[in-house]
């Protein structure tokens, strides 16, 4: 294979761009939202959660650096892609230094797990080794997930229930209902961006045999699955303000309903490389949101 021409680049760019920094503020959110749960219970520990912070975001840039490498060995990332550059099929990075990358982080985020087990026992670590291994197995193994559809349920699991539920635990040493509660409107709206993200790459990823939930559903169909995960983000603080769950101060997640309306037009109108605009948009959606829905809870804690 002829090498590549590499733009004038430096290393550091070059890393930034292979750890996707879009991506980090939704990867936030599920440690801040976990935390404000903590603070809402009475339980809210800083030391904890800012381990867990830590943990999501280099959890989240192991995962990036992963699947980066995992698709370009196959040969999922080509020539013809609509997404931001990736680094080892651009050949700016070569597969072994997205590798060695990808364990470094893995190890950094494993480190922090030591001190979460001392402060909250055994549990901690079963859920931060099933989080690196998910976060490897969405594109490397003998199964990747992402490649037969199951890339969305995955996700929110992850990013929904075990991240914000993992956080909150370490603080609070429990798993209670707010907890669970809170996890759901998280899991919905990083699940839309990776919605986001197959529902644009849909042409190249059924060239190459990649059956995303979105070249099984068809545009449209990815669309109303977009448009549900939103729905159903916003449903949840309405029915934990309607059973009694949370006061009213719940609902000021809906001040962030404008921008929510703004991506979901972008991704009925859009289609191709414009996509990555309501990506950015969906991640940037996921941070406010969590930041509204943070705030309602320690508001409602502190009246």
């Amino acid at each position: 294979m002829p090498k590549r021409s590499k733009p004038d680049l430096s290393p550091l760019q070059i890393w930034t761009m292979a750890i996707r920094p879009k991506t980090l503020p939704a990867a936030a959110a599920t440690a801040i939202i976990g935390s404000a749960a903590a603070f809402w219970a009475g339980k809210f520990a800083f030391g904890p959660a800012l381990a867990c912070l830590l943990g999501a975001l280099l959890l989240q840039i192991g995962a990036n650096l992963a699947n980066d490498v995992f698709d370009y060995y196959r040969g999922a990332d080509t020539k013809e892609r609509l997404g931001p550059v990736r680094v080892t099929q651009s050949g700016l990075l070569s597969p072994r230094q997205v590798l060695v990358g990808t364990w470094v982080v893995f190890t950094l985020a494993a480190l922090l797990g030591v001190y979460l087990y001392a402060v909250a026992g055994p549990l901690v670590l079963v859920i931060g080794l099933a989080s690196i291994a998910a976060a490897v197995a969405y594109s490397g193994g003998p199964l990747p997930f992402g490649y037969y559809g199951l890339g969305d349920l995955v996700v929110f699991l992850f990013f929904g229930p075990v991240a914000v539920c993992g956080t909150y635990f370490v603080q609070a040493h429990s798993i209670d209902a707010i907890a669970i509660w809170s996890s759901l409107p998280a899991g919905f709206l990083i699940t839309a961006i990776l919605v986001v993200n197959n529902l644009r790459d849909i042409p190249t990823d059924r060239a190459t045999g990649k059956r995303t939930l979105a070249v099984q559903l068809g545009p449209q169909g990815a669309r109303f699955e977009y448009s549900l995960c939103l729905a159903a983000a916003y449903l949840v603080p309405v029915l934990m303000w309607v059973f009694w769950i949370m006061p009213l101060w719940i609902l000021a997640v809906w001040f962030s309903l404008p921008l929510a309306l703004q991506q979901n037009r972008m991704v009925w109108e859009l289609e191709g490389r414009p996509l990555n605009q309501a990506l950015a948009g969906t991640g940037r959606l996921t941070l406010v949101f969590g930041l509204l829905y943070s705030l309602g809870l320690v508001v409602s804690s502190l009246l």
